[in-house]
């Protein structure tokens, strides 16, 4: 038997632990409403962690050295990624030029009232917007969603439902997270917050982003 049908063989076997970007679906569902999501930190997390995108392991990035918590679950949705489409869409609807995509896969904010103590775990949610964040010139949006069947959050599903005091509390953190007493002031910027109709086009252009980059 050859090397390559060996590795085949492997592959289908779930010997391996899938890697959270590459080896999960995007859609949970053929009516593509519920995300299968990959949360990273959450609110009572001191620490920031990233995935280390080589391995599939959660890392730790730095250390939290002040006082700014995110106030919601945050991760990314899987086999996305922010680069040409990603890029010309935002041009496009803030009618600008030179803005490109952050190389990253696109960032999601889960609202749940569970608390949910660490990381490193699976979700299910529903997109209901966005924050069109970019850092200097680069895409970052931040898709909104709800925790499936959540008891407070799970019957929302535009981000006009979402009470103001959350989505501003969401804002300011993602504003300020950067920011270093005595330092310069990070160029972030919320161009708009958009609502389901635009979330599903964003997600539609990081899903083509990712299948022209990465093997699906």
């Amino acid at each position: 038997m050859k090397e390559k049908e060996i590795i085949e063989i492997i592959k289908k076997s779930n010997l391996f632990k899938a890697h959270p970007w590459h080896g999960i679906d995007l859609w949970n569902d053929k009516n593509q409403e519920v995300l299968n999501t990959y949360i990273e930190i959450v609110p009572e997390n001191r620490v920031k962690y990233e995935l280390d995108k080589d391995t599939g392991y959660l890392k730790i990035d730095r250390p939290q050295k002040f006082s700014n918590i995110i106030p919601c679950l945050y991760g990314f949705i899987p086999k996305t990624y922010s680069k040409t489409h990603s890029a010309d869409h935002a041009n496009k609807v803030l009618d600008r030029s030179g803005l490109v995509g952050d190389d990253d896969p696109i960032d999601i904010c889960v609202l749940t009232d569970r608390n949910i103590k660490h990381g490193d775990i699976l979700l299910e949610a529903i997109p209901i917007g966005g924050l069109r964040m970019l850092d200097h010139s680069e895409v970052d949006d931040k898709i909104i969603a709800v925790l499936k069947d959540d008891a407070t959050y799970g019957s929302l599903r535009d981000i006009s439902e979402m009470p103001k005091n959350l989505l501003d509390s969401i804002q300011h953190y993602f504003l300020t997270y950067k920011e270093i007493p005595g330092g310069a002031v990070p160029k972030v910027e919320i161009a708009e917050v958009y609502g389901r109709e635009e979330v599903l086009k964003v997600i539609e252009m990081g899903e083509k982003d990712y299948h022209e980059n990465f093997h699906s």
